[in-house]
């Protein structure tokens, strides 16, 4: 059976990457997992916290609740992150997140040469995002992302569902938002 996570990283009420990524979900299926970013408060990645989680990796003691998220994250079979671009990028809570799931002997682990090999299950991984302007580098945020699910993860699927222009003035966001649905119809 297919196992879903959500990986939400939207804040405002009417969040159009949410409805975009809502709009995915549902083509997906009935049923999902859902981490709303915005309400978890991370640990600071300082020092303390590196040596505490480095002392659980090496006694193998993975059920510890440090690697709640690094443990859904692995168990998932497809996975949809709704960020919207901010400033370049995604918000800070999603990166905040990526260091809180990327934990060796949890979701990847190193061959003996020292190549990530991965120890997730999914095998793919949808980034929905919005923008209101037109300027996106995929090098940014979806590329980062890309990056780390298939050199880490080993999620051999990451696909792009993108909404932008969405603020420029004289915009038909309508049109655009509709276009981004009908790439979903069509998956």
């Amino acid at each position: 059976m297919e196992s879903v996570l959500f990986v939400n990283a939207c804040v405002r009420k009417e969040s159009r990457t949410k409805a975009l990524a809502e709009k995915l979900l549902n083509k997906l299926g009935d049923s999902y997992q859902e981490v709303v970013l915005k309400d978890i408060n991370f640990p600071v990645v300082n020092e303390e916290f590196l040596n505490q989680r480095e002392r659980l990796v090496s006694e193998g003691d993975f059920d510890n609740p440090i690697f709640v998220y690094a443990r859904q994250f692995a168990a998932a079979s497809t996975i949809v992150i709704a960020a919207p671009y901010w400033d370049l990028s995604f918000p800070a809570m999603l990166k905040q997140y990526l260091e809180q799931v990327s934990v060796v002997g949890v979701t990847f682990k190193y061959s003996e040469e020292g190549a990530p090999v991965s120890l997730c299950n999914a095998k793919r991984l949808f980034y929905v995002t919005t923008a209101g302007g037109d300027f996106t580098p995929e090098d940014y945020g979806f590329g980062y992302v890309k990056a780390l699910a298939n050199g880490y993860f080993g999620i051999p699927e990451v696909i792009q569902i993108k909404a932008d222009g969405l603020d420029i003035y004289g915009a038909d966001v309508y049109s655009i938002i509709n276009e981004a649905y009908n790439k979903i119809d069509l998956m």
